[in-house]
């Protein structure tokens, strides 16, 4: 506020009613704001554009009972400490949680948005300033009138206060968006949470199987020495050929290259898990769990479609900021209509410091003011129509993000209903390989067949052996991914 230098004294009377008028500043305001108006639109859910239930078909067929039992609770009430069974599992998740650098990004992405809510709710209410100030000027004789230099002195005392009337709604829907903004971080940071958990499972299984592959490897590998070892006798003593001699060779060599591979494929695997928990791996507080145990894991029920609308935190996110936008419509509406500010001020001042409270020095002023846009080049029509527009991306993103939910738990079951019967008859292949390389061995040895027939027999039963590791870790990290799929994984007991 800009006092005057010498202000005018007003009578007693005068200024008891100006007094008066700046008391009732905040009622009249008030008064305003319960009359205004919002033009946010109502926000109506967009259609789900998904089918009322799971697909269904041979793909779909369960062996396990228990996974269609009513009387178990949903994936999104079952806490992650009961649905992992594995010790070192759970340690490992313990520590992400802890110290993950995108967790934590998600966690102070909330701190900033609830910061920014704060803001913006402050924008509803009167702004008070206190102002203390103090002035003296000297003009020299050459710009003034002949005569004594121009001295000035001002010193003044005062509170204002201003206040913005929202009585078209733009400030109440700014904050509308700033909420939902903040609640679209909430989820977020719970999205990033279940995220975590299934990545370091995942990860954590990968490693088991490298660990299950390179014991296969490793075994081949044996294997294939023994063999060299006994064809380069036979060689030496004239009863084999230099051909088999080589495919020996070549058996182990395979083996060897193989194995070099795992073991740095074991090792990425492992480094990914360290990325993933934000430290080094902690010691080992139980014995290591193997890959066909089947105490890794506890198995969860499918549930109906409409529960992942109302469990899965990125479909909750996408609605919240769907809610966001369609409350910014509501404020880019109000920016057509005037923008009403109330301001007013009451204090002291006065030429000498110690007449600041002497009688007749308090000053006031009350400045009410409307601005109406008149001419914006389209600038405030432009804004609406991108806000729409907004909206209208908000809404396929929403849909879109209950499609991707749906197809991923569909993708879950049908895996779920299959590897079961794929891993049981990949074991019964592995057997009949395993059988026939003994067979091949026993008649090699009585020369009724080539060491060629021990060659592909061998490669058959490593191949079987890796494709049964492969299948067993697919069945486990599906089983993951249909637990986070389903919104599980935010709940750390069952029946928090």
């Amino acid at each position: 506020m800009a006092l005057l230098t010498r202000p005018h004294t007003a009578p007693a009377s005068r200024h008891g009613v100006a007094v008066t008028r700046l008391r009732k500043l905040p009622a009249m305001a008030g008064a305003i704001l319960l009359a205004g108006c919002s033009l946010q639109p109502a926000y109506v859910r967009p259609e789900a554009p998904i089918a009322p239930t799971y697909p269904s078909g041979p793909a779909y067929a369960s062996n396990n009972p228990i996974a269609e039992s009513t009387d178990l609770p949903g994936a999104a009430e079952i806490g992650w400490r009961d649905f992992f069974t594995d010790a070192r599992l759970r340690q490992l998740i313990d520590v992400a949680l802890q110290n993950n650098r995108d967790l934590r990004a998600a966690i102070l992405n909330v701190e900033q948005t609830r910061a920014q809510l704060r803001i913006q709710s402050a924008a509803l209410y009167p702004q008070l300033t206190a102002t203390v100030q103090g002035d003296r000027s000297r003009t020299p004789t050459d710009l003034i009138q002949p005569g004594r230099p121009s001295e000035f002195t001002q010193n003044s005392l005062s509170a204002s206060l201003s206040w913005e009337v929202d009585a078209f709604g733009q400030l109440r829907s700014l904050k509308s968006a700033a909420l939902e903004q903040y609640l679209a971080s909430v989820q977020g940071r719970r999205a990033a949470h279940i995220l975590l958990i299934s990545q370091v499972a995942d990860q954590y299984l990968t490693l088991l199987a490298d660990d299950a592959l390179l014991e296969v490897t490793s075994h081949a590998l044996e294997t294939a020495r023994a063999s060299y070892k006994i064809v380069k006798l036979q060689y030496d003593t004239g009863t084999a050929n230099e051909l088999e001699l080589r495919q020996a060779e070549t058996a182990v060599e395979q083996a060897e290259t193989t194995r070099a591979a795992q073991v740095r494929a074991r090792a990425q695997a492992e480094n990914g898990l360290v990325a993933l928990l934000g430290q080094p791996l902690p010691p080992e507080t139980s014995p290591p769990i193997r890959l066909s145990n089947e105490q890794i894991l506890a198995d969860i029920p499918a549930g109906v479609p409409s529960e992942l609308i109302t469990r899965r935190p990125d479909v909750l996110q996408a609605e919240a900021l769907l809610r966001a936008v369609n409350a910014d419509i509501g404020a880019a509406r109000a920016a057509f209509f005037p923008h009403i500010t109330l301001t007013g001020s009451a204090g002291r001042a006065s030429t000498m410091l110690s007449g600041l409270f002497k009688a007749g020095s308090g000053a006031w002023t009350f400045a009410p003011a409307l601005a109406q846009s008149i001419f914006d080049a389209g600038a405030n029509r432009a804004n609406l129509e991108a806000t729409r527009v907004r909206r209208d991306i908000g809404i396929a993103q929403y849909q879109k993000a209950i499609q991707t939910a749906f197809r991923e738990v569909a993708d879950g079951l049908a895996a779920r209903g299959t590897l079961d019967d794929q891993i049981a008859s990949q074991e019964r292949f592995t057997a009949a390989e395993r059988r026939r390389l003994e067979l091949a061995q026993l008649l090699y040895t009585n020369g009724q067949a080539s060491y060629l027939d021990v060659l592909t027999a061998q490669t058959a039963l490593y191949d079987a052996e890796q494709a049964l590791v492969s299948v067993r870790l697919q069945r486990l990290t599906n089983l993951v991914d249909l637990y986070r799929a389903l919104g599980g994984g935010w709940r750390e007991h069952t029946g928090l």
